[in-house]
């Protein structure tokens, strides 16, 4: 007798990771674009798994896998709330926009979830109505400006500065009006139950899934470390997309941080809480006491060499510039001081001036630690950017902290990006982030790189730190340009030696070229794309998170093996800290780092499973040192050759 078969629905608890992302599944129907991908089902797997054992999990998933939804929906099945972390504001857009209303349209009806960005991005609507109606409007440009956002506040559901496309990227003004923590009063303020933070912060204690971005993150991370209470609702979980990029992250938020920029701002700050106080709180005393902080600071920040760039700040050297320097460092702290017990003997203060009195003492303290300490956890170090200057304090070792604080605290972090296996291995990402124990995944790639892609190695250019390496690259460019008819990006990790390349070339190509720097990037980008033929010369900024996809893009060119300077600070003490450990640096640090920069610039070819195109590195270092076998074994399979003549092959093939 035949076993009667059920015809009742499945539980949500009964569907399976196969039943949603198998052939024929759930996705295929709801989608009708959607393609079954292995990887992609495993990964889910690998996903589901690590929220059912409370474990942490790592996978490497490669452009093409559909990794956004294989996490999405394993989150989503946990019943947990869950922090998704990306790289970028894009990226969170998308997620928001696009991938999780599919989810709730077709998986998930009663889905919540909270799209948060940093203070800095939304409107403070107590600023806007301070600001109406003073004479603080430089031109009649910022006049009519400020006219439309007034307008667009009464308007806009989330007072995100990203709605506002008439107002310019470099806008003073926006400065003036966003919400950051240091000028807000909480509570006290009498537009808190319309405001916009507020409001994302109930959205996001209300939500399922929780979207933020790896700086954001951090920056709650680091306040909750210090006890300044958080900014994300308490969760369980957090996926961090793009993971590839949270030691740098991290770094720059668990460290200290000042600036002459960060001096103005309160100065500024300070008089606007002084003009909106009532009148005859304050008097011009008090007043003074902000422009003497300006010129203070200015002398402070201008006794730092003129040199452009990164430089090591060590106790020594910070020891000799306090005694030539003594009176202006002295007299900047007086100033701050100064400031202080003003605000302190007035009978009566504003939040507004108590928030300042605070920001304040905050910046004595920042200052007091960059220019004084010794504590040894931390590579002190400036940075002259024209007419700023930066003094930073960067743990030279963030394994410990994230480890205490990410880790231990709870129980599935999972951690995904198309480059974070060093030979197919995860030892050297844990050892930098402080995993201990995960479940661990390199997904087999989705595209068939033997047959979509060809990796070229010139033969006879010189070493790359031969003075003859820049004519003989140039050479060698012009020549693949010829082939693949530009439709290229030529990648390079200093900007001398681009705008070096890009002057020797551009005259010699009929291919139309673009140079970074010469106007902002998502310009340059949207050029290229609408650009027959282009080619552009660029460097770190357009080496990940750039996506061209098809034949517009053909080519990507990288000139050097990406190792970072050695000069620069971080860089140098993490290498001291790993040789005097007992350790190679070179090996265990630099290489590996190397090694995934390049899979993130060649990650800009393939794209999808049509994608084709020539990859070419002018560093030969890759085929005949002993180490390039690591960068070689990291990459995908790539068709290899070293005769240019493969690579028109190749492209005759394609056209």
């Amino acid at each position: 007798m035949a076993k009667k078969t059920s015809t009742k629905p499945a539980t949500a608890e009964e569907i399976t990771m196969d039943d949603i992302f198998g052939a024929g599944g759930l996705l295929e129907k709801a989608h009708p674009g959607y393609e079954y991908r292995a990887s992609q089902l495993e990964m889910a797997r690998a996903v589901e798994e690590a929220f059912a054992k409370h474990r942490h999990a790592i996978v490497e998933a490669g452009t093409g896998t559909g990794k956004t939804l294989a996490y999405l929906i394993p989150a989503i099945r946990s019943g947990r709330r869950v922090v998704i972390s990306t790289a970028t504001k894009a990226l969170q857009e998308q997620l928001f926009q696009k991938d999780v209303p599919f989810l709730q349209k077709h998986f998930a009806p009663n889905l919540k979830v909270a799209l948060m960005k940093g203070r800095g991005n939304f409107l403070c609507l107590q600023k806007a109505a301070q600001l109406e109606g003073q004479p603080v409007l430089k031109d009649m440009e910022e006049i009519d400006w400020f006219s439309q956002i007034r307008d667009w506040s009464h308007q806009s559901e989330f007072g995100d500065r990203g709605e506002l496309d008439f107002l310019p990227d470099d806008s003073d003004l926006w400065h003036r009006l966003d919400a950051r923590r240091d000028t807000c009063t909480g509570k006290k303020c009498p537009d808190f139950d319309r405001c916009f933070i507020t409001r994302m912060q109930q959205r996001a204690a209300a939500a399922d899934l929780i979207i933020v971005n790896h700086a954001l993150f951090f920056a709650d991370l680091a306040l909750k470390q210090d006890d300044f209470g958080s900014i994300i609702p308490e969760y369980s979980a957090v996926i961090f997309d793009e993971a590839h990029e949270i030691e740098d992250v991290a770094s720059d938020y668990f460290g200290r941080k000042t600036s002459e920029r960060r001096f103005d701002e309160l100065a500024r700050d300070a008089e606007q809480a002084m003009r909106m106080a009532p009148a005859g709180t304050v008097g011009p005393a008090l007043m003074r006491k902000t422009s003497r902080l300006k010129e203070k600071a200015r002398s402070f920040f201008e006794a730092f060499p003129e040199r452009e760039g990164r430089f090591d700040f060590p106790p020594a050297e910070r020891a000799a510039f306090r005694e030539r320097h003594a009176d202006v460092y002295q007299e900047l702290a007086k100033a701050l001081r100064g400031l202080e017990t003003e605000l302190a003997a007035l009978p009566a203060r504003t939040d507004e001036l108590n928030a300042i009195a605070r920001r304040s003492a905050e910046l004595r303290d920042d200052l007091a630690f960059l220019v004084e300490s010794e504590e040894k956890g931390y590579v002190y170090w400036y940075e002259r950017k024209g007419k700023n200057v930066f003094l930073t304090a960067t743990p030279i070792d963030v394994s410990a902290i994230l480890r205490e604080r990410l880790f231990q605290q709870f129980d599935t972090v999972i951690l995904t990006s198309a480059t974070l296996a060093v030979g197919r291995k995860f030892e050297f990402l844990r050892q930098r982030l402080g995993v201990e124990l995960a479940l661990e995944k390199v997904l087999d790639s989705e595209f068939d790189f033997q047959n979509q892609a060809i990796l070229y190695i010139p033969t006879g250019i010189p070493d790359v730190r031969d003075a003859s390496f820049v004519n003989k690259a140039s050479q060698e460019v012009m020549r693949v340009l010829e082939i693949t008819q530009g439709r290229a990006f030529v990648l390079f990790t200093s900007y001398s030696q681009m705008r070096e390349i890009y002057e020797r070339v551009r005259p010699r190509t009929p291919h139309p070229t673009f140079l970074q720097g010469t106007k902002p990037k998502n310009v340059l980008l949207k050029y290229f794309m609408e650009t027959r033929n282009a080619v552009l010369f660029a460097t770190s900024s357009f080496w990940q998170g750039v996506d061209v996809p098809g034949e517009q893009l053909s080519c990507v060119i990288i000139d050097k093996l990406p190792f970072a300077v050695p000069s620069d600070p971080v860089v140098s003490a993490r290498v001291r800290a790993v040789n005097e450990g007992g350790g190679n640096a070179f090996l265990e640090y630099q290489v590996p780092e190397a090694v995934l920069a390049l899979k993130q610039g060649f990650g800009r070819l393939i794209r999808s499973r049509r994608d084709r195109g020539v990859l070419v590195l002018l560093d030969d270092r890759i085929a005949r040192m002993r180490y390039g076998s690591v960068f070689l074994e990291s990459l995908p399979p790539y068709t290899r050759t070293r005769d240019v003549a493969d690579v028109e092959r190749f492209m005759n093939e394609s056209s």
